[in-house]
């Protein structure tokens, strides 16, 4: 079976305000840093029983300087793929819910009720249409990678779509799952398709208040 390891980023001031970034190129913040470094120490632990065959990386800067000292330690080449980058949110875009619920209300609540076919306003991408990118960007991986293990450094929205995906949960159910900083989350693929099979590891980091910064 192919097995991935996808990574969400390390956390950003805009992950703190809570603001969704979505396609807008923010960086780590200092704490971001520190939290790619401890995965990638524990990416290290992990590959010394089964070696990582290649890292991948959303081409935005946070999910870049999270994958670069994984890479790092792993003696990997970095390869940007641009299918795992996080959802287009449109309008949404730097807003927090406060300001959407006052400048976008109807839409904001369309969106927290999960339309899959919804398009965000301002160019943003349905979740339907969001959703099946990922997919392709994961078989993608499993293609080029068959019977491997690799890393792919990514976004909140991307770890929900892989988890619906090996779960066969539909787009529109409520989420129960984390998508958590820095954490390792594991779905292998065989002949009958993805599964998890591991979810919202961070055992790797040190305590903080990051439990759970969903914006993206």
């Amino acid at each position: 079976m192919t097995e991935v390891i996808l990574i969400r980023h390390g956390v950003t001031a805009w992950n703190r305000q809570r603001r969704f970034q979505g396609s807008i190129d923010i960086p780590l913040e200092p704490e971001g840093h520190a939290e790619a470094e401890q995965a990638a120490a524990r990416l290290g632990e992990l590959a010394s029983a089964r070696p990582v065959s290649a890292i991948y990386s959303s081409a935005l800067s946070r999910a870049r300087q999270t994958a670069e000292p994984i890479a790092r330690t792993l003696g990997l080449a970095l390869a940007v793929e641009p299918g795992l980058g996080e959802r287009h949110y449109g309008a949404f875009e730097g807003l927090t819910p406060v300001e959407l619920e006052r400048d976008w209300s109807d839409e904001f609540r369309r969106w927290r009720e999960r339309e899959p076919d919804f398009s965000l306003p301002g160019g943003g991408e349905s979740l339907r249409d969001f959703y099946e990118r990922v997919n392709r960007a994961l078989e993608a991986l499993a293609m080029r990678h068959p019977g491997e293990r690799v890393v792919a450094v990514t976004h909140g929205g991307v770890l929900d779509c892989a988890y619906r995906l090996a779960s066969q949960i539909d787009l529109s159910a409520v989420r129960r799952h984390d998508l958590l900083n820095a954490s390792l989350n594991t779905i292998v693929r065989g002949p009958d398709g993805w599964r998890v099979h591991d979810w919202g590891d961070v055992r790797h980091l040190q305590p903080s208040d990051s439990a759970d910064r969903r914006w993206s």
